[in-house]
């Protein structure tokens, strides 16, 4: 299937082709595109994005650490990780790390999961992989709470880097 390239594309495709170019841009969440689908029309490609968004925040807390627990491990070489998720990963340079530095991502994995009881997330578009130790490092220091809540707000800027890549401006 070729993807839309417009939001007008986006507002003509019937809701199976919806998902089928939607449906993944929240990590193995599905619903998250099937609740968004039924906000069209769409206005602009923000309004796209503010669509997503608004169905996330508006999940109960059950659904939200599901979707926050459907992410990978930063670096992982798991086989179960989206499409998108490789591609991310691998502009950051989290596919060619050292053995050195990929041990440090799994203990920094390890004991951000073992503390709050789910993936740290992180949108690494744009990101240097000093960047984005950094931020683990200094995101351990949170409190649950918090983390739940930047774990949030990456999620909707993934939704976005996402969107954008499937959606002309």
């Amino acid at each position: 299937m070729t993807l839309p390239t417009t939001v007008q594309d986006v507002n003509s495709l019937g809701a199976k082709a919806f998902m089928a170019t939607f449906g993944d841009v929240a990590e193995h969440s599905p619903w998250v595109a099937e609740a968004a689908e039924e906000m069209r029309p769409f206005q602009d490609r923000d309004a796209i994005v503010a669509a997503f968004e608004q169905v996330l925040r508006a999940a109960g807390r059950a659904a939200k650490l599901a979707l926050i627990r459907a992410h990978p491990d930063l670096a992982t070489k798991a086989q179960s990780i989206a499409d998108d998720s490789r591609r991310e990963q691998a502009g950051a340079g989290l596919d060619a790390l050292s053995p050195q530095e990929f041990s440090r991502f799994e203990a920094l994995n390890k004991s951000y999961r073992e503390r709050f009881g789910f993936p740290f997330i992180l949108a690494v578009r744009g990101a240097t992989k000093a960047d984005i130790l950094a931020s683990f490092e200094e995101r351990l220091g949170n409190s649950p709470d918090t983390e739940f809540e930047l774990a949030l707000d990456e999620i909707a800027r993934i939704f976005r880097f996402r969107i954008e890549d499937r959606v002309a401006s």
